[in-house]
């Protein structure tokens, strides 16, 4: 009779575990949030080591996955050794799950693109409402956290791929100090704007990744910059971060929506209810569109070049990726076009314009901290994305969002390589939005303390209806 107790008992388990892998799957397929993945024997394997479970954006490297951006251009791209800091994360106990979809090339080959698309990846979906937009170009690494599917994942940010999927799919994002987090074995689009960010279930766990991640690198000389005397110890003293007495400035972004006006509202009657000054801050920087661009393209092509000349890829030079999708146009090109690979192959001749543009985003650095200097504020809040759009491949992401309402904050903070941290705060039409702390070089560790108190006050925690 003991003999058939543990039979059954053991077809129970195996019953309950063949159900968890079957409703995983189902997940994963009907939001389409992995362009590759483990076997389910590899998980497990890696499971009953006590290895935890991390997905990652698939624009940076992992051995025996190809590191694709998105791009059918790369499915061969298979590097040699991990980026730097999936080496870290597996030297502390992680095995890389899979590889998330992304907006095909980290959302930098077109002006209409549609985030969330990506040629190897097609379109992830986000788990809220119909055929929303999970944003990116952090798609995937948004939506594996949000359907619960891992606790934390990894994703990039250049303007906003890390805070607008982390907050229309109502998680936090950690978007670092550029140069807090080696960019070495990353597909870049901006070696001035690029870093790599935690997106988890909690402050603490996204935390507890980026004192994993964080670090010195001599392959990326943007991380040699960090101070000598720099705590990377975010998550021992969480327990104790307070609000209270705390200074603030609220951003109005969002202030021309009635939704919006109504969530500002809530934030700084939020904050003051936990002791917090609310300073509201007076906003009139006019945003260098256009300078910003000029950058973003003569970077791409320095250094896509640079990635590309040392990677596992047949193809070497953005011509040669241009070529491929003119060729492949039909699966690459269906819904959006190339225009950005076109205008950052003529850069070339672009140097000076190039430099003067630098300048004025650079810029957006002074503007931040003479707003905590003259306000004398510990950091910058407000809202951080708008709720999530419909996805519409006809017109892109501009053409979707002109008929909803919308709102950014955090493209000031990612010009300037400045953190922002995302982290859920409430519903607009059942739809999470999430609530912004910006800070100045370096100010990490004292954003994350001011996030974690807030998330414990807010405890919102938004569940997606996955049925």
């Amino acid at each position: 009779m003991k003999k058939t107790y543990i039979i059954l008992a053991l077809l129970f388990i195996s019953g309950c575990y063949q159900s968890s892998e079957d409703a995983s799957l189902t997940l994963e397929k009907k939001y389409n949030i992995y362009i590759s993945k483990l076997s389910n024997e590899q998980i497990e394997k890696n499971l009953k080591m006590g290895l935890k479970p991390i997905a990652i954006k698939d624009n940076i490297d992992v051995k025996g996955f190809a590191n694709t951006a998105g791009s059918l251009a790369m499915k061969n791209n298979y590097p040699d050794k991990n980026a730097f800091l999936v080496e870290k994360l597996i030297n502390n106990g992680y095995f890389v799950i899979g590889k998330t979809n992304l907006s095909e090339w980290a959302n930098f080959r077109s002006s209409s693109s549609t985030s969330g698309w990506s040629s190897m990846g097609g379109q992830t979906i986000n788990p809220y409402g119909e055929m929303r937009t999970p944003c990116g170009s952090s798609s995937g690494s948004g939506v594996v956290v949000a359907t619960g599917l891992v606790d934390v994942s990894i994703g990039t940010e250049t303007n906003g791929s890390v805070s607008c999927p982390s907050s229309v799919n109502g998680i936090v994002g950690i978007k670092p100090t550029v140069g807090l987090v080696s960019r070495s074995g990353i597909i870049p689009i901006s070696s001035t704007q690029d870093t790599a960010g935690p997106m988890a279930n909690s402050v603490i766990m996204a935390a507890s990744v980026l004192e994993i991640i964080a670090g010195k690198d001599p392959n990326d000389k943007a991380t040699t910059l960090i101070p000598e005397n720099f705590d990377f110890d975010f998550t021992s003293n969480l327990q104790s971060s307070t609000l209270n007495g705390k200074k603030l400035g609220l951003l109005p972004t969002g202030s021309q929506d009635e939704d919006g006006n109504l969530m500002l509202e809530n934030i700084k009657e939020m904050l003051q209810n936990a002791g917090a000054t609310v300073v509201e801050i007076e906003d009139n920087r006019e945003y260098p569109g256009p300078e910003e661009l000029l950058v973003l393209l003569y970077e791409f092509k320095v250094g896509l070049e640079d990635y590309l000349a040392t990677s596992n890829s047949e193809i070497k030079t953005l011509e040669g990726l241009i070529e491929f999708n003119e060729k492949n146009s039909e699966d690459v090109l269906k819904h959006f076009d190339q225009s950005h690979f076109y205008d950052s192959n003529l850069t070339d001749s672009q140097e000076e314009e190039y430099k003067i543009a630098l300048k004025r985003v650079l810029k957006t650095r002074n503007e931040i901290d003479e707003f905590i200097m003259n306000y004398d504020i510990d950091a910058l809040v407000g809202l951080s994305w708008s709720p999530a759009w419909a996805i519409n491949h006809n017109g892109g992401d501009d053409e979707a969002i002109a008929n909803y309402k919308f709102w950014v904050n955090g493209s000031y903070a990612a010009m300037a390589g400045y953190p922002h941290i995302t982290i859920p705060f409430d519903y607009i039409d059942n739809l999470p939005i999430g609530m912004s702390f910006i800070g100045s070089k370096w100010d990490d560790k004292k954003l994350i303390e001011l996030a974690y108190a807030a998330e414990k006050i807010i405890n919102f925690q938004p569940k997606p209806n996955l049925k």
